[in-house]
C-alpha cells in the first residue's frame, strides 16, 4: 500500500528582517526553524533562513510551490560569506565611477552577490523625478565584474532607511524598519490628525523623508477613542450651557469647552451625549455634508498623502481642466464678420 507524502510548506527569508516567502520542502527530511536552505529565486541561487513551519494548510500560488533544493552544508555558508566579502568593494567602484559618469542624482546603496557568485545585484536610488541613463554604468559593471550577471535595481527612499540603519528620530539605537518591520504600509496625513499630532514636516517625517512608519501604530486606537467625541471648533450643548469645544482629549474620553460667562471647563463622553442632538443617520443629507466637510489646520495647505508605494498623491478637490478647446469666433474682436456688398 502506497503512503503519500506529507506537504511541508516552510516560510523563508533572505535578511535579518525581510519579508517572508514560502516554498515546499516535501523531498526533503523535517526542517526546522533556523535551518540554512539553498533555493532558487528570481535573483538566482540564494541561502535563506527557514523562519516558519506552516502547518495549517495554505492556498498554492498560480503554478505551485517552488521547491527547496537542499539543506545549506559548511561549504555554502562559507561561499557565501567569501562573496558577501566582496561587496562593500563592488560599491565604492560603482560611486566611483558614476561619478566619473557625472551621474549626480544617483545613489548607489548597497551590492548583493547570490551565494555563488553567478549574480550581482547593485540597488541605487534617485533624488529626482528626472530619469537617469544607467546603460553605461551597467556595461562598465558588467566588464569589470564578469562573469557574473551584472543587475541595477532601483529602490525607494524607505528601502535605502531599512538597509542603511541607524538611529531613529524617537531616540531609538535602531530604527523600525531595520528592527522588525518586514512591509510598508500605507501611511496619510490623516492618521496624524486624528492622533492630534504636530503636521509640522519635522515631526511627522522620517529619516527616510517619508511619513513616519509610527504613525499607523495606535491610528486605530484613536479613531475607536473618538467615536462620541464631537470635533474640535464646534459648539456643542453642555450641562452648563451652549460652548465651543477648544480641545479633544480622545484617550480620556474627554472634551474642553469654553462656555461663555462661565470659562473654559472639561465634560466626559457621556455628559456630551446626554445633552446633545441625535447623531445623524448615515445616506442623510446632513451626513453626506459632514463627511465632505474638509478641515484646514494651521499653517497653510494639506501636506500630501501618501499610497502603498510611497508617492506622494493628489488631494486637492478640484477638477481637472477640460480638454476641448473653447469654439472660436470668426469674427474675432468684433464678433460676427461683416458681408461686403455683393458682386453683380
Amino acid at each position: 500500500m502506497e503512503t503519500t507524502a506529507v506537504q511541508q510548506i516552510v516560510g523563508i527569508r533572505f535578511s535579518k528582517v525581510g519579508k517572508i516567502y514560502h516554498f515546499q520542502a516535501t523531498n526533503l527530511p523535517p526542517l526546522r526553524v533556523g535551518d540554512a536552505v539553498v533555493v532558487e529565486t528570481a535573483r538566482g541561487w540564494q541561502i535563506g533562513e527557514v523562519a516558519q513551519i506552516v502547518k495549517e494548510p495554505m492556498q498554492p500560488p498560480e503554478g505551485g510551490w517552488k521547491p527547496v533544493e537542499r539543506v545549506a552544508t559548511p561549504r555554502d555558508l562559507l561561499l557565501r560569506q567569501l562573496w558577501q566579502l566582496r561587496e562593500l568593494d563592488v560599491v565604492e567602484v560603482c560611486r566611483r565611477r558614476a561619478s566619473e559618469l557625472r551621474l549626480q542624482n544617483l545613489k548607489v546603496v548597497a551590492a548583493e552577490y547570490s551565494f555563488d557568485g553567478s549574480r550581482l545585484t547593485i540597488l541605487y536610488s534617485t533624488e529626482g523625478e528626472e530619469r537617469v541613463d544607467l546603460k553605461s554604468l551597467r556595461q562598465d559593471m558588467q566588464r569589470q565584474y564578469a562573469p557574473a550577471m551584472v543587475e541595477l535595481r532601483q529602490i525607494g527612499p524607505r528601502d535605502v532607511a531599512k538597509l542603511l540603519g541607524g538611529m531613529g528620530a524617537c531616540g531609538l539605537e535602531t530604527r523600525c524598519c531595520s528592527r522588525f518591520l518586514t512591509e510598508f504600509s500605507s501611511i496619510s496625513i490623516r492618521m496624524a490628525k486624528e492622533q492630534g499630532i504636530s503636521l509640522t514636516p519635522t515631526e511627522i517625517t522620517g529619516m527616510c523623508g517619508r511619513l513616519r512608519c509610527c504613525l499607523i501604530y495606535e491610528f486605530d486606537t484613536y479613531v475607536e477613542a473618538r467615536k462620541g467625541l464631537p470635533k474640535r471648533n464646534k459648539r456643542i450643548a453642555t450641562p452648563l450651557g451652549e460652548g465651543k469645544v477648544i480641545d479633544v482629549l480622545p484617550l480620556a474620553g474627554k472634551v474642553r469647552v469654553d462656555i461663555p460667562e462661565v470659562g473654559i471647563r472639561e465634560f466626559t463622553r457621556e455628559e456630551i451625549l446626554a445633552f446633545s442632538e441625535p447623531p445623524v443617520e448615515s445616506g442623510t443629507v446632513e451626513a453626506v455634508i459632514e463627511e465632505e466637510n474638509i478641515e484646514e489646520y494651521e499653517g497653510g495647505i494639506q501636506p500630501p498623502t501618501e499610497d502603498e508605494s510611497g508617492r506622494p498623491e493628489q488631494t486637492t478637490g478640484y477638477p481637472e481642466p477640460s480638454s476641448t478647446k473653447p469654439r472660436r469666433r470668426s469674427g474675432g474682436k468684433g464678433g460676427r464678420r461683416k458681408r461686403g456688398p455683393k458682386k453683380s
